[in-house]
């Protein structure tokens, strides 16, 4: 590839990865990876995810709501449209919060009596780490045996044949 070619695709790339966050500030989805969320309470926002955070929501989240290992806190007048899924964090509602659907996957729910859900409320609250191990863990176990065993085989087959005088 001449320097022409690749000065044009490291263009390209740079002007794709710089209108991306122009193109997720509009989508209204919120996605993090061990920083905290927090839904203000004149904000309406789409999707909620977050991976190893917690979730406050003050205001209204249009579809879904979900966190792996962190809490989701709906404060007073949060409202969430869609399913809410909590895998193994707490779900916390305050006096005024509404929700359509909930689920916790290893964790507690904390509902205070003036929340209200319209839909159904799921919890799977027994052996947490168990559930979180079998639904997370063990795929990706088995995953790493199965790449080690290709090493392996690889690395075997591949070896050159010694000559048996030189294994004396």
């Amino acid at each position: 590839m001449g320097t022409l070619s690749r000065l044009f695709l490291l263009l390209v790339v740079g002007v794709f990865a710089i209108s991306l966050p122009a193109l997720a500030a509009d989508s209204g989805d919120r996605t993090q990876f061990g920083h905290d969320i927090v839904v203000a309470s004149n904000e309406k926002v789409t999707d909620v995810t977050c991976f190893g955070c917690n979730v406050h929501i003050r205001g209204q989240v249009t579809s879904d709501v979900t966190t792996f290992g962190g809490t989701i806190v709906v404060e007073e007048d949060g409202q969430i449209a869609g399913d809410t899924t909590s895998f193994g964090g707490d779900v916390r509602l305050d006096s005024g919060a509404k929700l359509s659907n909930l689920t916790v996957f290893g964790g507690k729910i904390h509902r205070d009596p003036g929340a209200s859900i319209s839909g159904d409320v799921t919890t799977f609250a027994g052996g947490a780490a168990l559930w979180l191990f079998v639904a997370f863990g063990l795929p990706f176990l088995l995953l790493g045996a199965l790449i080690a065993l290709i090493i392996w085989l690889v690395r075997r087959y591949s070896r050159p044949a010694m000559p048996v005088a030189a294994r004396v």
